[in-house]
C-alpha cells in the first residue's frame, strides 16, 4: 500500500538488508524485516536460486514455502563463485545496513562475505550469521534441518503420543531461529543509533529450539523428570485435552480451580463435582486424570460442537475447535478483521495473511514475491556494475514496481 502523508512511515523505511539465504530460517527473518519496510535484496544463484523455490508447485506452480517467506524482496541473481559476482555482493553489502546469511559453515568467509571483512569496510554494518548449531562446538560443522534440530534439542521427545514421538507440523526450529535473528537486527540497529557501532550476531537453530524447551528443561534439571509425550494433554494440568461432542471434538483447558467450578457448575449443571475429593484441586485432577477425563467426556457428549463452544465461552472456560486448515482459511476471525491481502507473483495474485504486527498508523508491506533474478539489471545499474561480465543464466523480467521502497 502507499505510504501517504496521512500515514506514519514504515518502521524500517530507509534500511537496506542484503541476504544470502536459503530455505526457512534466514528467509523468515528477512521477510519480517521487509514487512516492516526494509529494502531486502536477496542474493540467489543464477538459474537455480533459493532451493526452496523448488520444494513444490502448490501455489499456481510456485512453491508454498517460497511465496510464504519471500514477498516484498528483490532478487539479485549473481554467481558468487565468480570474481564479478563476489565484487557485486561486496559492493552491495558495503552500502547496506544489515547482512543476513545462513550458508554452510565457512562459506561466507570463503566468498569474502565474512563478518570481519565486511565490517572493516562498513563499520556500522549489522551482520547476522544464522546456523544450525553455532560456529563452535562438536556439531558446528553438521548439516541442520528443522527435523534434526527438533530431535537434538529434545523437542521431539515431548511431542506426540506416548506411543509415537513426532516433530511439530510446522518448522518450529527454523521459525524460532528466524525470529531471534530478526529481533537481533532490530536491537542492533537501535543500539547503532546511540553508539554508531554495527554488530556481529550469531543465532543458531539449536540454541533457539533449546530456549523454547524452557519449562521442560527446568522440570528435568530440578525435578529429574522428563515431561512425557501426552498428545493434546498436559503433564501438569487437568482437564486439558480434546473431548468428544455429538458431532466431533472440542479442546478444553481448565488451568485453575475456579475454572473447574465454572465448568462443572455453569456448563455441566453439576456443581457438586467441584467438591468431589478426586477433582477438588488441579493436583487432585492430575492425580486422577483418567477419572477426570472420563467424567468430562461423559458431559461434553451432550452437545454439538458449536453449541458447546458457545456455552464454554459464556462461562469463561478456555476452549477451541479442532480446526482443519480448510477451516482456518475460512475463519471468521481473519475475515472479519480484514486480515487477507492480495500479493503479486510472476504467476499472478495470490492471497496472503497480513503480518501479525499491527501498527495503528501504517499497514505493513505486502509487496510481490520476486521471480528469480527479477531485479538483477536494475541493481547492477544502481551499483554502476551493469554490463561488467554479467553471469549467464540470470532471469531478467521487467522489474516489479516497489512503492515507497527506498534505494541504497
Amino acid at each position: 500500500m502507499n505510504n501517504d502523508d496521512e500515514q506514519g512511515a514504515l518502521p524500517l523505511e530507509g534500511t537496506l538488508v542484503v541476504s544470502l539465504e536459503q530455505a526457512v530460517a534466514a528467509p523468515i527473518a528477512t521477510r519480517h524485516l521487509a514487512d516492516l519496510g526494509a529494502r531486502v535484496i536477496k542474493l540467489e544463484r543464477p538459474g537455480e536460486g533459493d532451493f526452496a523455490r523448488n520444494y513444490d508447485g502448490a501455489v499456481d506452480g510456485l512453491a508454498s514455502h517460497f511465496v510464504w517467506l519471500n514477498r516484498s524482496k528483490e532478487s539479485l541473481a549473481v554467481d558468487l563463485k565468480s570474481e564479478h559476482g563476489r565484487r557485486v555482493a561486496q559492493e552491495l553489502v558495503s552500502r547496506a545496513d544489515v547482512f543476513v546469511q545462513n550458508s554452510a559453515p565457512g562459506a561466507a568467509e570463503r566468498l569474502g562475505l565474512g563478518a570481519e571483512a565486511l565490517r572493516e569496510r562498513n563499520p556500522g554494518l549489522v551482520v547476522v550469521n544464522l546456523s544450525g548449531y553455532g560456529s563452535t562446538g562438536p556439531r558446528s560443522a553438521r548439516k541442520a534441518y528443522d527435523m534434526l534440530v527438533q530431535a537434538e534439542s529434545g523437542m521431539i521427545s515431548v511431542t506426540g503420543t506416548p506411543e509415537t514421538p513426532t516433530k511439530t507440523g510446522v518448522p518450529n526450529a527454523d521459525i524460532a531461529a528466524g525470529l531471534y535473528s530478526a529481533m537481533s537486527v532490530l536491537s542492533a540497529l537501535l543500539r547503532r543509533t546511540r553508539s554508531g557501532r554495527g554488530a556481529t550476531v550469531e543465532v543458531s537453530m539449536f540454541d533457539s529450539a533449546v530456549e523454547w524447551m524452557g519449562h521442560a528443561m527446568y522440570m528435568q534439571m530440578y525435578a529429574g523428570r522428563q515431561i512425557p509425550r501426552m498428545g493434546l494433554s498436559h503433564a501438569s494440568i487437568a482437564p486439558y485435552d480434546a473431548f468428544p461432542t455429538r458431532d466431533g471434538e472440542i479442546l478444553v483447558g481448565v488451568q485453575n480451580d475456579r475454572g473447574w467450578a465454572a465448568l462443572v457448575g455453569e456448563v455441566f449443571g453439576d456443581p457438586g463435582a467441584a467438591e468431589d475429593p478426586r477433582f477438588r484441586t488441579n493436583v487432585d485432577r492430575v492425580a486422577n486424570r483418567a477419572e477426570c477425563d472420563t467424567y468430562v467426556a461423559g458431559r461434553t457428549r451432550q452437545w454439538e460442537t458449536a453449541e458447546l463452544d458457545e456455552r464454554l465461552a459464556r462461562a469463561g472456560i478456555p476452549a477451541a475447535r479442532l480446526n482443519r486448515l480448510s477451516d482456518v482459511v475460512e475463519h471468521p476471525q481473519l475475515s472479519e478483521r480484514d486480515r487477507w491481502r492480495t500479493v503479486g507473483t510472476e504467476k499472478g495474485g495470490i492471497d496472503a495473511v497480513l503480518p501479525p504486527m499491527t501498527f495503528d498508523d501504517v499497514e505493513l508491506r505486502m509487496d510481490p514475491v520476486p521471480a528469480l533474478g527479477e531485479h538483477t539489471e536494475a541493481i547492477l545499474a544502481e551499483l554502476g556494475l551493469a554490463g561488467h561480465d554479467e553471469p549467464a543464466g540470470a532471469a531478467h523480467p521487467t522489474p516489479t514496481t516497489k512503492k515507497g521502497v527506498p534505494h541504497a
